[in-house]
């Protein structure tokens, strides 16, 4: 399970031991009396058609590791208002309550409070999140379900997995089109997760499971209906990305198109809602895409014929990353071009020169984003292309430093306190308001490449 956790978003943040031993004491398995603990809670392994799984979900162990998870997330508070310490409170008042109104039937989840994520091209995603106590069920049930469902899942399906990431899939594609298969039918299909049609995805899930407390509590969270500018919307479509759920069920859906083409010995990899086919040729493309859109649309869902397309594998990205043929015709990957310039718009976002910080400062904004960026996209096999992107960083630093200094006589002191000869000083200094131009000259030899490891910042090279 502890693979599994991995899958999960985690924002970074010290977790109270105290508060955490709080809640430890006030879940218990039975209102007041004795613990009935399930075997094996920690996984929660239990053969689907047993029944009692939402019993295992409510485990006393099973709720700590789940309360555990939601707590490391720090997530915001839903519609409630309530953050992790004011749920805590209500749960040790209510538990009891809130248990036997799961275990009955009665339990009615919240609705989800909208957000619009903003993407990097400008557009907006919509997330819905649920207050505390919601993801604390919902990832009790997750812990449950995920190592019952995960086995029967294709191999070719590699998001939201214990044990899977993107790196995986995008190996998966480069050894496919190394194998000759160059061309990809790249399907996109519009707006997912906010047209999950229930009825189907609930049908989807009773054939991996017999449990009627599961099944009417996941349709209730399915039903939970979205709040929007203080006005609660119904939803009759889709299952919000938010909650720890979503992506369990999304996979619940989508696996019955990744076993069809498996069916057809197609050479394939999903992640969540991306999907890439690769075939030998345009016409056995055309072939693929028709049958995805009859797979599809038998699942009520629409494919966006603007962004897929048969196409060359060389010329489409597959989960921000791109491929290219090297010498002795080894197909690698790379960075996507609209990757690359989504990270140069962000690290001009996070240094704007007007920000009034010191550079200290702007080198902790930045240390985040350029390991998370560099962890993400460590695949890529074009070290020319790292080296560009350390140099065209340290000058857009460099320009910021300079600005910092802003007067030809600060410069010029702080350039001789770093070790700079007067005559470089100086060329500097006398250069002091033509900073992007300044940047990348003699200063060079001052503010090194050392300089900024000494500030602390990462290298992508």
């Amino acid at each position: 399970m502890s693979k599994a956790m991995r899958q999960m978003p985690v924002r970074p943040g010290r977790v109270s031991a105290a508060h955490g031993e709080a809640v430890r004491d006030l879940i218990s398995d039975e209102a007041n009396g004795p613990p009935r603990e399930h075997p094996d809670t920690g996984s929660a392994r239990q053969p689907a058609g047993t029944g009692g799984l939402l019993e295992a979900a409510l485990t006393r162990q099973n709720l700590q590791l789940a309360w555990k998870r939601i707590k490391a997330n720090k997530g915001a508070a839903g519609v409630d208002g309530l953050d992790i310490e004011q749920t805590a409170q209500v749960i040790r008042q209510r538990w009891p309550d809130i248990r036997q109104a799961l275990l009955q039937g009665r339990y009615r989840p919240s609705p989800v409070r909208k957000v619009m994520i903003p993407k990097p091209d400008g557009s907006q995603r919509e997330l819905g999140i649920p207050t505390v106590l919601d993801r604390l069920i919902q990832q009790a049930l997750l812990q449950v379900l995920q190592p019952l469902i995960d086995p029967t899942f294709s191999e070719h399906s590699y998001g939201f997995r214990p044990g899977r990431r993107a790196h995986d899939a995008v190996k998966a594609a480069q050894t496919y089109v190394q194998s000759g298969r160059r061309v990809v039918v790249d399907v996109d299909l519009a707006k997912f997760f906010d047209r999950v049609n229930h009825d189907i995805l609930i049908d989807r899930l009773k054939r991996r499971i017999d449990d009627a407390g599961v099944i009417r509590l996941v349709r209730a969270y399915l039903k939970a209906g979205i709040m929007d500018d203080g006005v609660v919307v119904e939803r009759h479509l889709g299952t919000p990305q938010g909650g720890p759920l979503s992506p369990l069920l999304a996979n619940v859906l989508l696996d019955e198109v990744d076993k069809a083409l498996e069916a057809r010995g197609c050479s394939f990899a999903r992640y969540a809602d991306d999907c890439n086919v690769y075939v030998g040729s345009t016409k056995a493309g055309e072939r693929v895409m028709a049958y995805l859109r009859k797979l599809y649309g038998g699942l009520k869902l629409e494919v966006n014929e603007a962004k897929s397309a048969v196409a060359s594998a060389f010329g489409r990205k597959f989960l921000g990353y791109a491929l290219w043929v090297a010498k002795g015709k080894e197909v690698k990957c790379k960075v996507a071009a609209k990757p690359l310039q989504n990270f140069k718009a962000r690290i001009r976002q996070l240094t704007r020169r007007s920000g009034g910080r010191s550079m200290e400062e702007v080198v902790d904004k930045l240390r985040p984003y350029l390991h998370g960026w560099k962890a993400y996209f460590g695949l890529a096999q074009t070290p020319g292309v790292w080296r560009e992107l350390d140099e065209w960083l340290r000058h857009r630093l460099r320009a910021i430093q300079l600005r910092h200094w802003k007067r030809s006589r600060t410069i010029y002191r702080e350039l001789k306190a770093l070790g700079a000869c007067d005559d470089v000083a100086k060329q500097v200094a006398g250069n002091c308001h033509r900073w992007w131009r300044n940047s990348n000259g003699v200063i060079r030899r001052v503010l090194t490449i050392a300089y900024f490891d000494w500030l602390g910042v990462p290298r992508l090279s």
